[in-house]
């Protein structure tokens, strides 16, 4: 076990899980941070849409923070970010760019960056889209932690700046997650919240499966869906499913689907918390196709590739229960060995405790 480190993480919640795949990251890293005795404060912009969805308002693993504007989070928690031994500033946070300009003038310990969304993040800042960081501003961070590995890195630190892009995948919290030998209710379902250019890989790889087999049962559950669109008879619709609630839902399908966002796709080597989530709770996995999947879980052992309706439709007609069972059991063991909260809480802290000194920080004290 490394020392008990002080850490400040500025993100784009903790409170609420509505419509974001952020909180359900933050809450399994830093309650793995907690399980090593690491001190948390993780600070939050009050915004209405977030305050008005909150499943955890009051943590019991961290200090959870809310701040209206940034004057008013420097006046009241300027001391405690300049004694941490790191401040962690997380992509989409809201006023992003002024906020890391107000962090960097603080002359703090260690000033990283923890990017969800790598890259989103990427294809925005190629685009001249500085929504929540601005390019300038990587290489002011002595660490950039990213949601990608493989490929990405390097082009972080050779195209974008970054002096030290390392990998911090999202992870599940190995204590919530777990089958709830709840029988069946589905033989596919989907967790995720709705993004265009998911969309039609969901409709290729689930609804027209749907559409196929009417005698099977389908689910569908996530917020922001449009109302305009036509779900099969047999595909279920729930709006919002708060995090309590995933395992029970993971437990009660035969299969679940992955789909992962083209930014991600072309990126390769990114991982979404759901894909952890459904191995932790021993649901059969099929997934698109990305670079780096296989690394993580073996097509064919520890979950299933599908690329068009048919790969779907023989999955749920023809493979053995034997089969699908073995393959969901490989990959609950490889995320219960190397993604839960707690492995990633490790690696977090043995990468803030190799970061240089800060330079500044030897010159005042001199």
């Amino acid at each position: 076990m490394t020392r008990p480190l002080d850490i400040v993480f500025l993100g784009l919640s903790l409170s609420s899980s509505w419509g974001n795949g952020h909180a359900t990251t933050y809450r399994a890293l830093i309650k793995g941070l907690r399980q090593d005795a690491h001190r948390v404060l993780f600070l939050e912009r009050d915004v209405p849409w977030y305050a008005n969805h909150r499943d955890l308002a009051s943590p019991d693993f961290c200090e959870l923070g809310y701040y209206s504007d940034l004057n008013a989070m420097i006046e009241l928690y300027g001391e405690r970010l300049r004694k941490a031994d790191a401040v962690i500033a997380g992509s989409y946070v809201p006023d992003g760019v002024a906020l890391i300009e107000r962090l960097a003038a603080l002359e703090l310990k260690s000033l990283c960056f923890y990017d969800i969304d790598t890259p989103v993040t990427l294809a925005k800042l190629d685009r001249g889209d500085e929504e929540y960081l601005a390019l300038r501003q990587i290489p002011l961070f002595d660490a950039y932690f990213s949601f990608s590995g493989g490929e990405v890195l390097a082009r972080l630190e050779q195209n974008y700046g970054a002096r030290s892009a390392v990998a911090l995948y999202c992870s599940v919290d190995q204590e919530r997650y777990a089958n709830t030998g709840e029988a069946a209710a589905w033989d596919l379902g989907y967790l995720g919240t709705y993004s265009p250019d998911r969309q039609p890989t969901l409709e290729h790889l689930l609804l027209e499966p749907a559409r196929r087999l009417p005698e099977m049962r389908f689910v569908i559950a996530g917020s922001q869906f449009p109302d305009e669109i036509e779900w099969p008879a047999n595909v279920e619709r729930i709006k919002h499913l708060a995090p309590a609630e995933h395992a029970s839902f993971y437990s009660r399908q035969r299969f679940t689907l992955n789909v992962t966002r083209r930014d991600m796709i072309a990126a390769g080597w990114s991982p979404s918390v759901r894909l952890f989530e459904a191995a932790a709770c021993g649901t059969p996995i099929i997934s698109d196709f990305w670079r780096g999947l296989g690394e993580l879980l073996p097509d064919g052992e520890a979950l299933f590739i599908a690329r068009a309706p048919e790969e779907v439709v023989a999955l749920l007609r023809e493979l053995p229960d034997s089969d699908r069972l073995s393959v969901a059991a490989a990959a609950r063991k490889v995320v219960m060995n190397s993604h839960t909260g707690a492995a990633r809480a490790r690696e977090f802290a043995r990468a803030l405790l190799q970061l240089p000194a800060n330079p500044a920080l030897d010159r005042i004290s001199a």
